[in-house]
């Protein structure tokens, strides 16, 4: 059985500039794949620029995942990533949008994106 790396909101944030890269690098890949695919349908000779897309993006997925957080953002747009944590005694997702500074929100491992809430102050502080 695998062990889910939990992270603390300190090592979470700590790891963003690593983390802010790759999301760069999968907006950009996703973008261009999205853009590929609707062209698809008319033309045959994209077929594998969208190919190498997809498997660049799989390859940025797995570097994510093997630093122990998720890509949420199936569209493209936001950039989001949740990182595993515990607070208050219960897994929660560390969440992320590419456009914040820090990690200041988290949600329930069923609530998604918009279930986001506040980091509680007294976590932010100890972390």
């Amino acid at each position: 059985m695998n062990r889910v790396k939990l992270f603390t909101l300190k090592e979470a944030n700590q790891m963003l500039p690593l983390v802010r890269r790759i999301v760069q690098d999968i907006l950009a890949a996703g973008k261009r794949f999205r853009m590929l695919s609707s062209e698809l349908g008319a033309q045959t000779e994209n077929d594998q620029e969208a190919l190498d897309q997809m498997n660049q993006l799989q390859g940025l997925f797995r570097e994510l995942e093997e630093l122990g957080c998720s890509y949420k953002d199936w569209d493209f747009s936001a950039g989001l990533v949740d990182f595993p944590a515990v607070i208050g005694g219960r897994e929660v997702f560390l969440c992320w949008r590419s456009d914040e500074e820090k990690i200041r929100y988290y949600h329930e491992v069923d609530a998604g994106f918009t279930g986001r809430k506040l980091i509680p102050e007294d976590i932010e502080e100890t972390a």
